[in-house]
């Protein structure tokens, strides 16, 4: 269920860890019993709409408040794909948490079957094959809506040819509950 004080408390969290990185200004922080918690986090940024940084925790190993904000840290400064964030674009950019429920498995014995179970803009999936592993979250639904280029994108994520199928395949699927600042500052 939603919970916008929660959602309230992450975001702030997750901000001002970014902030305090950037010496920005840090705001007040919301409590939330919750917090203490083991919880499992995705953390995304977005400047100028497009993606800016993502990164997360596919399993709740520590207490929610200190996976926010060191997701929010990873994201920020560590994600691969970006150079490290400015104290320049820190105002403009906004920030989205995803709280992951527990992933649970998904059995497929080919990728018909696969394409056939998974719920688009539910399921957010995570594929194992060896020593490799990606995930999408659901939200990545919005921009890949067909099942097909979903499970293709998640392949290319791992590494994977996108028409890549094997037995050593491992699909899990988890859901989501995403607290995103321009939702959350809205009346």
């Amino acid at each position: 269920m939603r919970d916008p004080v929660l959602g309230d408390a992450l975001l702030a969290r997750a901000r001002n860890a970014v902030a305090r990185d950037l010496a920005c200004a840090v705001s007040a922080e919301p409590w939330h019993p919750r917090l203490t918690q083991p919880g499992a986090t995705f953390v995304t940024l977005r400047l100028d709409g497009e993606l800016r940084g993502c990164i997360g925790s596919l399993a709740a190993t520590r207490p929610l408040d200190e996976d926010v904000r060191a997701n929010a840290v990873a994201a920020a400064f560590r994600d691969p794909r970006f150079a490290p964030l400015t104290a320049a674009e820190f105002p403009a950019t906004r920030f989205e948490v995803s709280l992951l429920a527990p992933p649970q498995p998904l059995a497929a014995r080919d990728e018909a079957e696969l394409l056939r179970v998974l719920r688009p803009h539910v399921d957010g999936v995570v594929l194992r094959c060896g020593d490799r592993r990606a995930t999408l979250l659901p939200q990545v639904w919005a921009s890949l809506p067909d099942p097909r280029d979903f499970v293709r994108a998640l392949k290319r994520k791992a590494g994977l040819p996108a028409a890549f199928w094997s037995d050593a395949l491992v699909f899990e699927r988890y859901e989501v509950i995403k607290f995103d600042e321009a939702v959350e500052a809205q009346p």
